[in-house]
């Protein structure tokens, strides 16, 4: 084992660690994201010659790399709801009396409206407001080009804006709130 490759898969095991272990919890159950995420990191080993020298690039190359691991053990187990992000963990911060009310009707809202979207429509939404990556990222995750991902990215968010119109209350705080309406996703 060469000294320079064990120290440069160190650095980006610590760099990377965390934000790939909350890009798991995410899509499985959190006992479960711990396993994905060796798999993952045991795989970036492997295949270490290839990782992107820029941290923002590896980063969407380790994220790329644990979604196989997940579709891997999807397709394995036969479960349909690995991809399902936990829209609970966006929850913004509880207030008091009527905006306290108003807030939890407004994510109750969301969360029925992030039901009925597709598992690709979810993915989309994820890797741009959960996971910050921007538009070549997300699209270096899903195997498909930048303009492809924002293509996506646009259909998933109106689909969502689709349900949550259908909703009897109006939850237009609910998505900027969280993101989903006005939040960029920089080339």
């Amino acid at each position: 084992m060469k000294p320079d490759r064990e120290g440069r898969f160190r650095a980006l095991y610590a760099d990377n660690h965390a934000d790939v272990l909350r890009f798991a919890r995410r899509r499985v159950h959190p006992s479960h994201a711990e396993d994905v995420v060796a798999d993952a990191f045991l795989v970036a080993w492997r295949r270490l010659e290839e990782a992107p020298p820029r941290a923002g690039d590896a980063r969407a190359w380790l994220f790329g790399i644990a979604r196989n691991c997940l579709l891997n053990t999807n397709r394995g187990l036969g479960r349909q709801d690995t991809l399902a992000v936990r829209i609970a963990e966006a929850a913004p911060p509880a207030e008091t009396g009527a905006a306290e009310d108003e807030a939890a009707a407004q994510r109750l809202d969301l969360a029925a409206a992030w039901k009925r979207l597709t598992a690709g429509e979810q993915e989309a939404l994820a890797l741009t407001v959960f996971d910050n990556l921007t538009s070549p990222q997300a699209g270096r995750v899903l195997g498909i080009t930048a303009a492809s991902y924002r293509l996506r990215l646009l259909r998933a968010r109106r689909a969502l804006r689709g349900h949550l119109h259908q909703a009897e209350t109006s939850p237009a705080g609910s998505l900027a709130a969280l993101g989903f309406d006005t939040m960029e996703n920089p080339s």
